[in-house]
């Protein structure tokens, strides 16, 4: 079995989560969880960028710009949410931005109303082709 991609950040960015969530819950909009999970991933010493302009290629040229919430280490995107859930359009437009970028990993994390949702999604093997 492979290893997992960033594994050692991709384990404190989930703890980082569920740190906050069990403080907060789902109380708070989204400016104020981030915030919290800023202070926390500082914390477990990782660096954060936040607002970060991410450029968005097609065929290897800059089209756009995508400005994730955070990008952790340099390699890593991060958008928060702080809604009831996860819609599938949430998902795709994520995918979307994941795969228009140069990054290969990304969390897309919601703080939900009930519970926290951390998805984990990988953009590597398919941009090669």
């Amino acid at each position: 079995m492979g290893k997992l991609l960033y594994e050692v950040e991709s384990y404190a960015i989930r703890g980082a989560a569920f740190t906050v969530w069990k403080e907060f819950g789902g109380a708070f909009k989204e400016k104020v969880v981030e915030r919290a999970l800023l202070h926390e991933l500082k914390d477990r010493g990782l660096h954060i960028e936040t607002q970060k302009q991410v450029p968005i290629l097609y065929k290897g040229e800059k089209v756009g710009v995508y400005v994730p919430d955070f990008v952790i280490e340099d390699k890593i995107l991060i958008e928060l949410k702080a809604k009831p859930m996860i819609t599938q359009e949430d998902e795709r437009q994520f995918w979307r931005y994941l795969k228009g970028s140069s990054y290969k990993l990304g969390f897309l994390i919601n703080f939900g109303a009930k519970r926290l949702e951390v998805r984990r999604r990988v953009y590597d093997a398919a941009r090669e082709r």
